[in-house]
């Protein structure tokens, strides 16, 4: 009778494991502009690249994080104090020259925020500090390969704003529609054209009006409320750009 091998068991002590990290880019509109939060690699000596601009992120804590969504809600919570309202994986990165400490893979997710109130204290060197988006970077080198990151969840944003909802986690909870309109053309850094937007956000039934109007040069604007807050809509086809 032949004898077959046993098979080895698993010894986790014996496989090396890679570093795995979790990053966030947290993107938020402030002065009419698509912005990304950064913040400031520490200057100890055990640290790569000391005093250089990074995404917020960290790595993965098994007694804190169920899962990656945890760890990036945990740091999301971290460095803004907020939670919020849309949080969506990117993508993994993974490989041995991502991190001079070793191999490691990365998960990052992109989330949307109001903007904040006080969006920056004026201090170059602050830990954590907004910077203006323009053609899919920031004007500073980024640690890592945090440069790609940033352009591979700044290209996920447009391309979900052209068929969603996604502007409207940009916006505080009571907004008009030149706001929301607004929000689309600042992310896709393009004009779209108003009546057609607005046929297709309430065909969608996206918002629906509030007992309130915001006071105005002319006459009143009108405050409406997402319908379905917790819901992102899809519509049918893309918008059309404004024609000039």
């Amino acid at each position: 009778m032949e004898m077959t091998k046993p098979v080895a068991s698993f010894d986790p002590h014996v496989i090396e494991r890679p570093l795995s990290t979790v990053d966030v880019v947290i993107f938020s509109v402030i002065d009419e502009r698509l912005h990304v939060l950064l913040v400031l690699r520490p200057e100890t000596m055990d640290e790569p690249f000391k005093g250089m601009r990074a995404l917020p992120g960290g790595f993965v804590d098994v007694q804190k994080d169920l899962d990656l969504e945890s760890c990036a809600r945990r740091k999301l919570q971290e460095k803004t104090g907020v939670k919020s309202p849309y949080l969506e994986q990117v993508g993994s990165w993974g490989g041995i020259k991502r991190d001079p400490r070793g191999w490691s893979a990365t998960h990052v997710y992109f989330s949307l925020i109001p903007a904040p109130e006080s969006p920056s204290d004026g201090t170059p060197n602050s830990d954590v500090k907004w910077f203006p988006i323009a053609n899919q970077r920031v004007g500073t080198k980024l640690a890592f390969d945090h440069a790609k990151l940033l352009e591979a969840a700044i290209q996920r944003l447009r391309n979900k704003v052209e068929y969603t909802s996604l502007p409207a986690y940009l916006l505080p909870e009571e907004f008009t529609l030149t706001d929301l309109q607004h929000m689309y053309e600042v992310v896709l850094e393009r004009p779209i054209e108003k009546s057609a937007f607005r046929t297709r956000v309430f065909a969608a039934n996206l918002v629906e009006p509030i007992d309130k109007v915001r006071a105005g040069a002319n006459r009143p604007a009108q405050l409406y409320r997402l319908t379905q807050p917790k819901a992102i809509v899809y519509f049918p086809r893309t918008f059309s750009p404004r024609k000039i």
